[in-house]
């Protein structure tokens, strides 16, 4: 812990002895809304751990995609596992990977605007957004099951009144490219639209030794949105949006000696394309108003990789025992998902002594997945299957709000879910189950002072239980000391999580401080748990979810910007988490033999992340920004004891903007650690001078040095 806190404190000192970027003014501070409530709320009165990241930590970044950014919240992490960092974990609760199983409901949502992606997230870009929310902590009252460990909302810029337009582009290392533009304005007079599409495009940051390539994990991605906005009146809105994502991504990802060279001679992908529609209304009605919101999502996602990882060119140069696998492993995805709600919101805009706020709604959603699935071996032949998967959610759900006092103020909420569930494969196999799941929240705010806010929340969530598919799938076929402990997993159970969080937000020194802090207790019954098992006469890998303990967590959030000076800004984000599992069986690939791992940490949980720097603005338009990340290490699975390693990244930009023009200088991870995001373990290296077969510890590496230009033009 020693050595931790050492690290920790040498970045810090580093990141605040530097200068750069534009700071934002304490009235600037006042008018950050958190927009993912019922109710639109300031910031700093938000009775929630809440980060927004804006348009400033996009530049700073030079971010193109969620993943860019997520790292400057406290207590969150990711995996990659794919093309892009779509698997997200909250105060260490979240899916890891996706293979076989559906994922409609990952523990930490992500949502466009009012459109859930679910495992459609790769399409999580940052352009011609306006802001990133990211909730954590169970929003189970406003989004049940979508949100059982937290919310990243997206918020794309809305049609202005006025005509605007944008033409942007970009260049930077390893082949990157993009390029977009923007329109904006009225239509008539009641009517404003928006049109915004931009191309992502690299080459990725490994070399594919086999084939002579260097663009075999890279990425080409189009999104388009569109909104039409329709005020008919003061008292009615109607608001109409398009968003389309493409994306032709490779996948090619680990190498067997963890660096960025891959043997591999069948790359894969992990495409998708997505068009989705959404349809709101709002109605004023006095001192009340109603609102409905209605989407529809089509996927098509693909997603393979090359299964063994090596090539003919690899057993030339070297000895290989056994020779090697010609291997792949294939998903391809149709998905389609419904939603609608109907919400009833009354009361006024305070909650002074005696005034009431309430909230009333309805919900629906329906997922249905096709998949067919293929592993073509040379060693174990063809294997394919073809699947099914409907889900059906209904929910009721209300919430009031009481001013006890001018200063004091209590809320409560309660959402009642039901969860239907039906699959079907090719070989047979068939579930089908329901749930009834509970949400509810108790809340109290108290306004210390006008600069200062406290609240304190009891949460309840839960996520509903379902299928292992790929256990399920696998089972005729699995060894049968295998299928005797699959037995009884091959459908995980409901979880439910119960969050208790105390929270302190303030503004001091003329508003030069702000400070935002949050001491949170989870427990977790049922926790679903991803974890692995190798049938080796077989020849299968079992992914499955294993929901047979119980978990804990605690920790501290802490996000803090200091004005120095009228241009200097120094800011600080730090997260604390400490986590236990109770009890895990699984399956040991070094003992050969099934065991039991007690008092274990979560996985993807490390103890500390800080987010440290400082930004400052220039005469002539000029401003920039330094900034030190970093993160403790953390396990990666459950099947093994390996771990990511901590590391320490820096940032830094530099920006020159007369008002029409912006021109952004950026660069990520400038000291060029190779550092993990995502790891596996088994044996993979066929080579005699490497441990033929051993079992190692293989990682997917997080982006190198990263630099590259941008320009931005107003009409």
């Amino acid at each position: 812990m020693e050595t931790k806190m050492k690290t920790l404190s040498r970045s810090t000192l580093l990141a605040i002895a530097v200068a750069a970027p534009g700071a934002y003014s304490a009235e600037e501070l006042e008018e950050i809304v958190v927009t993912a409530d019922f109710r639109q709320t300031q910031l700093m009165t938000s009775a929630a751990s809440v980060s927004v990241l804006g348009e400033l930590q996009f530049e700073e970044r030079g971010a193109q995609h969620l993943e860019d950014v997520l790292s400057a919240a406290p207590n969150v992490s990711w995996s990659t596992g794919a093309s892009r960092s779509r698997f997200i974990q909250m105060r260490g609760v979240g899916d890891l990977e996706q293979y076989a199983e559906p994922k409609y409901y990952p523990s930490v949502g992500v949502i466009v605007d009012d459109l859930e992606l679910g495992s459609a997230a790769n399409a999580g870009m940052l352009f011609d957004v306006s802001q990133v929310e990211v909730l954590r902590g169970p929003q189970g009252t406003r989004f049940g099951a979508s949100a059982h460990a937290g919310l990243v909302k997206i918020s794309s810029k809305a049609p202005t009144d006025e005509f605007e337009a944008q033409l942007s582009g970009g260049v930077g290392n390893y082949g990157s490219y993009r390029y977009g533009g923007v329109v904006s304005g009225p239509l008539g007079e009641q009517v404003s639209g928006r049109i915004a599409v931009q191309q992502n495009k690299g080459d990725g940051y490994l070399e594919n030794r086999a084939l002579g390539r260097d663009d075999s994990n890279g990425y080409d991605e189009v999104t388009a949105r569109g909104r039409l906005l329709w005020r008919p009146s003061d008292t009615a809105s109607y608001d109409l949006a398009v968003f389309s994502f493409n994306a032709d991504n490779g996948y090619d990802a680990y190498s067997l000696d963890n660096d960025r060279n891959s043997w591999a001679d069948q790359p894969g992908a992990d495409e998708q394309d997505t068009l989705a529609f959404t349809a709101k209304g709002a109605w004023q009605l006095g001192n009340s108003s109603l609102q409905a919101t209605a989407t529809h999502l089509d996927a098509d996602l693909y997603y393979g990789y090359d299964a063994d990882w090596v090539s003919p060119e690899l057993c030339a140069r070297f000895t290989c025992s056994g020779g090697f696998d010609t291997a792949q492993e294939i998903f391809e995805r149709d998905r389609t998902q419904d939603t609608l709600e109907v919400r009833w919101l009354g009361g006024g805009e305070t909650l002074d002594r005696g005034d009431l706020r309430y909230v009333a709604g309805l919900y629906a959603n329906r997922n249905d997945e096709d998949l067919d699935y293929a592993y073509p071996s040379a060693w174990f032949g063809l294997y394919e299957s073809s699947s099914r998967y409907q889900t059906e959610r209904y929910a009721l759900y209300g919430e009031l709000e009481y001013g006890l006092s001018d200063r004091l103020s209590v809320s409560g909420g309660v959402r009642v879910e039901r969860f239907e569930d039906d699959y079907r494969d090719s070989n047979g196999v068939a579930h089908d189950n329901s749930d009834d799941l509970y949400n509810g929240e108790l809340s109290l705010q108290y306004d210390l002072s006008d600069n200062s806010f406290l609240y304190a929340t009891l949460a309840l969530a839960s996520k509903p239980g379902g299928v292992n598919v790929a256990a399920s799938s696998q089972f005729a076929f699995m060894s049968p000391e295998f299928q005797g402990f699959m037995q009884g997993n091959l459908r995980f159970d409901s979880e439910s999580l119960f969050n208790r969080e105390v929270g302190y937000k303030t503004r001091q020194f003329d508003g030069r401080l702000a400070l935002r802090t949050a001491l949170f207790y989870t427990t977790r019954d049922a926790a679903q748990l991803e974890s692995w098992m190798w049938d080796e006469s077989a020849g299968l890998w079992i992914g499955y979810l294993d929901s047979g303990s119980d978990a804990t967590a605690y920790g501290l959030e802490l996000e803090s910007s200091f004005d120095l000076t009228a241009s200097v800004q120094l800011f600080a984000n730090l997260g604390w988490l400490e986590t236990e599992v109770d009890e895990i069986n699984t399956y040991d690939l070094d003992a050969g033999d099934f065991v039991s791992k007690r008092d274990r940490e979560q996985s993807k949980s490390p103890g500390y992340q800080y987010s440290v720097g400082v930004r400052a603005r220039f005469p002539a338009g000029f401003s920039g920004a330094i900034e030190a990340e970093g993160r403790d290490e953390s396990y990666f699975g459950y099947y093994h004891d390996g771990k990511l390693d901590s590391y320490d990244l820096f940032n830094a930009n530099l920006t020159w903007s007369n008002g029409d023009i912006t021109v952004n200088l950026w660069g990520r991870n400038l000291s060029d650690e190779d550092y993990a995001t995502h790891g596996l373990y088994f044996g993979a290296d066929p080579r005699d001078d490497f441990g033929a077969w051993s079992n190692q510890s293989y990682y997917q590496l997080g982006a190198p040095r990263t630099y590259g230009l941008d320009v931005s033009w107003w009409l």
